[in-house]
């Protein structure tokens, strides 16, 4: 039986959009089926992208928009097997975390625990990263407990940073490897071939052992055959 899948999300829903991308490739062969999609704001673009796929596409409570539905409420009403956080940037309560726990998961736009914590997300990581002056940033997807990017990490994947990017160019490098590599996380968790507790809990991931990628257009394919490998825990 296939994982119930909710992805939460704040803006445009690209990561969402390349899960469903993926799950279609994918087949019957997926573990997993988004039921719904929720967002804490009305007009991020993540809703519509749901709504354009006739995924439920709710709006959640917040300290803004207290008419909003609860996030538990929606866990329970979808009968949601994982909590996929897809650029969501509210922390999710501990309610939620302790019920659910080894089954909330989240990408990180560098490697954590570098570049990781409260507000730090989009552009914020990416500028971090340009003033740091290091060489190598990268993805990091991990499991979610009641700190910001402080889970488990299930895999990182290196993202070389060029001398003369600034965070634009290094943003939209780094989002093409997580939207290769969230996908099959998504994918490894929902089957059950991932768990908290037997894969991927070292502090490094793949970064020791797998090469970064200057990741030209032909080379996505490449890519994803290396991350699948790599999962292969």
């Amino acid at each position: 039986m296939r994982s119930r899948i909710a992805v939460l999300a704040s803006g445009g829903g690209s990561n969402l959009q390349a899960l469903l991308d993926y799950f279609d490739e994918l087949g019957e062969r997926r573990g997993g089926d988004v039921v719904v999609v929720a967002s804490d704001r009305p007009d991020a673009g993540a809703l519509e992208r749901a709504a354009r796929r006739d995924v439920p596409a709710i709006v959640l409570a917040s300290e803004r928009r207290p008419a909003g539905v609860a996030l538990d409420a929606v866990v329970t009403e979808y009968d949601v097997d994982l909590i996929v956080l897809a650029g969501y940037l509210r922390l999710i309560p501990s309610r939620v975390v302790a019920r659910h726990a080894g089954r909330i998961v989240n990408i990180h736009p560098a490697l954590l625990p570098a570049f990781g914590g409260k507000g730090m997300y989009g552009q914020r990581v990416h500028r971090a990263v340009l003033e740091a002056g290091v060489t190598i940033t990268g993805v990091t997807a991990h499991f979610v407990d009641e700190v910001y990017d402080r889970g488990r990490i299930i895999a990182q994947w290196p993202v070389p940073v060029f001398a003369n990017d600034d965070a634009g160019t290094l943003a939209s490098r780094v989002l093409r490897v997580e939207h290769l590599v969230y996908p099959r996380v998504v994918d490894a968790v929902a089957g059950g071939r991932t768990t908290v507790d037997n894969c991927g809990t070292s502090s490094s991931g793949f970064a020791d052992t797998r090469p970064s990628f200057t990741l030209l257009p032909h080379e996505d394919s490449r890519l994803a055959e290396n991350i699948e490998l790599a999962l292969g825990c």
